[in-house]
């Protein structure tokens, strides 16, 4: 695993449990070029990771993601694919890694959940909603931001709103003004899967993380991935590629495991076989 500078990804092979943490707290976790660059890089290498099953992100101190930095904007003092002396072409090739990042993400086999602990703008929005589930407390607040600095979102908010928010109406909202969006109406609009308290935040997250990563890792792998193409399938393709998908767990041996397990009344040892 390479030596990261700002992001800490931390692995535990007992727990097959990922955790990566947005580690610039001094800039409320401020994606720059670096950080973006790590940040693929990490999701990458969890992706790649079999003995890996669940991946939690968050940010480090008070802020879950600040969004872009805007030293890399144009005026700023750092290169990003904001740039303003950059020519067009070479600002548009500059979000492939942003693409990298978010694509890795919601494409990853394995379950993701965001921890938010605080503010999550611009980009930082658009990592939380690329997660497949999301746990905040009451610190967390939502932005899309972009709107308020004549920007479009380009880390793929404008597909990824709709969806974690399951409105269009809300999505366009945020996109439009520029509010935010705080914890409690996150929850009760169906972007915050759950709403704690600080101090249980990170128990409860890890808690529900580790019950994910326990269970039949093959299942739950086809389960996302059908979760998510099935929203770009009709009904009859869905349920063709489901009689494939539940070909593949009934002739696998963690099938065979949870049966004898649930026969035996002992909790069952999944091993993604």
């Amino acid at each position: 695993m390479p030596p990261y500078e700002s992001v800490i990804l931390e692995k535990n092979p007992e727990t097959h449990i990922a955790r990566l943490t947005l580690n610039r707290p001094e800039r409320l976790n401020a994606i720059n070029r670096q950080m973006g660059m790590e940040l693929a890089d990490a999701v990458e290498n969890v992706a790649l990771d079999d003995d890996m099953r669940v991946l939690v992100l968050t940010g480090a101190g008070r802020g879950f993601c600040s969004g872009a930095d805007t030293g890399g904007m144009a005026g700023g003092q750092e290169q990003g694919p904001h740039s303003g002396e950059r020519s067009a072409e070479e600002v548009r090739r500059g979000f492939r890694n942003a693409q990298r990042l978010i694509l890795g993400l919601q494409r990853m086999e394995k379950p993701t959940i965001a921890m938010v602990n605080g503010v999550a703008v611009g980009a930082g929005f658009d990592l939380a909603c690329a997660c497949d589930i999301r746990i905040g407390s009451p610190a967390a607040r939502f932005m899309v931001a972009f709107v308020r600095i004549g920007l479009f979102p380009g880390y793929g908010g404008t597909w990824l709103y709709a969806r974690a928010l399951g409105s269009i109406g809300k999505a366009a909202e945020l996109l439009f003004t520029g509010d935010f969006l705080e914890a409690e109406e996150a929850r009760q609009c169906g972007l915050l899967n759950h709403l704690v308290e600080p101090d249980r935040l990170e128990g409860f997250t890890m808690d529900m993380a580790e019950r994910i990563a326990q269970g039949p890792p093959i299942a739950i792998r086809l389960a996302k991935l059908m979760l998510y193409k099935g929203m770009e399938f009709d009904l009859e393709t869905a349920m063709q590629m489901a009689a494939a998908a539940e070909t593949i767990t009934l002739t696998s041996q963690d099938h065979q495991e949870g049966v004898a397990a649930f026969r035996e009344k002992r909790k069952a040892n999944y091993r993604g076989r």
